[in-house]
């Protein structure tokens, strides 16, 4: 018995937290997004029907996704973290409108709603000033923007979990995890790429054929492409998961300040934390970003009074609860997705 006959439609939409055979199912395809369902199942040692009755089920639910990741740097592109503080009623339709845009990632609304933490990408001094100098700035009721450019990643990426802890086994990882990419190898961009990132981003899991209807490129095209993608490191598959789904409620942002000496221990430490769900190097006063994901309020305050209170080299600590979350990696969260906060539609030009 693999525990699928215990699935009844209403009571899966009912529950909102992953069970075990969940999460050991989510963990297999951060690691493996588009193996066939048989191969996880083989792993794993359920039939393949349950492993895809119960991905489609979290899929339709809004609690996980497969999504393609394109590699910044591999682009030529710079990541950069912006903090837009906004009047309170124009922040929800400001985020909404970042979230329609496809170089965006990321998009939280922290500090009451009166301010949107954003991951976006950009390609080239000039782009970075138009969107950095004039178009943000010049957006109705955005009293500040705060531009960050992401330095390094100590903990995120293809080979992070933001369930951290180990759904599988080491030998089941093992199993499935994809080749290390070579950092050698480079690829160019190609015309039908961004269509390629963008039905990646809809769905990680779509076939050939419709990845094909959307490139206008041929299924063996679209074969050979995703193949020096993910072999170069230009790209990667991921679970996308709801932090509800994990039972991390309480979701914050931490501005950390480190002395630059002891910067690189103190995000590889913070890489290390159960709680980490990323962290990264930045420019700024506060060099140091990450987001953490607890179970209530009460375990986030023992986080910061002791875990990271621990560690050498901090200055200060900023702490910014998310609120809401507009939009994860790749493309906005499906309306059916489980948020906290208000659910309006404002727009707003950006």
């Amino acid at each position: 018995m693999d525990g699928s006959a215990a699935d009844s439609d209403n009571g899966y939409r009912m529950r909102v937290e992953l069970d075990k055979l969940d999460r050991r199912i989510v963990h297999a395809l951060h690691l493996a997004g588009r193996a066939p369902f048989s191969r996880i199942a083989e792993v794993l040692g359920v039939s393949d029907q349950t492993v895809a009755r119960r991905y489609r089920r979290l899929r339709a639910a809004g609690l996980v996704r497969v999504v393609a990741s394109p590699s910044a740097h591999a682009f030529g592109q710079d990541s950069w973290l912006l903090r837009l503080r906004c009047t309170p009623d124009a922040a929800i339709g400001i985020a909404d409108a970042l979230a329609r845009q496809p170089n965006t990632s990321w998009i939280t609304l922290v500090s009451g709603g009166t301010e949107i933490h954003c991951v976006i990408r950009t390609r080239g001094r000039g782009e970075t000033e138009s969107l950095l100098l004039r178009r943000l700035p010049r957006t109705p009721r955005v009293l500040s923007v705060s531009a960050h450019k992401l330095l390094h990643t100590f903990y995120g990426g293809p080979r992070s979990w933001s369930g951290k802890a180990q759904a599988l086994t080491k030998a089941e990882a093992a199993e499935l995890a994809p080749p290390a990419p070579d950092a050698a190898r480079r690829v160019e961009p190609l015309p039908g790429d961004e269509e390629l990132f963008a039905a990646l981003a809809e769905d990680g899991r779509a076939g050939f054929a419709e990845l094909a209807a959307a490139t206008g490129w041929s299924e063996t095209t679209v074969r050979r492409r995703l193949d020096e993608l993910l072999r170069s490191g230009a790209m990667h598959f991921e679970a996308d998961v709801d932090n509800v789904a994990l039972g991390g409620v309480e979701h914050a942002r931490l501005w950390v300040s480190v002395a630059p000496a002891h910067l690189a221990a103190v995000g590889e430490a913070v890489a290390r934390h159960p709680e980490t769900a990323f962290a990264g190097a930045m420019t700024g006063n506060t060099n140091l970003v990450t987001s953490v994901v607890c179970a209530d309020a009460q375990e986030l305050y023992a986080y910061l009074t002791t875990r990271i209170a621990a560690l050498d080299g901090i200055t200060s600590i900023e702490t910014s609860p998310v609120i809401r979350t507009v939009k994860r990696e790749g493309a906005l969260l499906p309306p059916g997705a489980v948020r906290t906060g208000r659910q309006d539609r404002g727009r707003q030009p950006v």
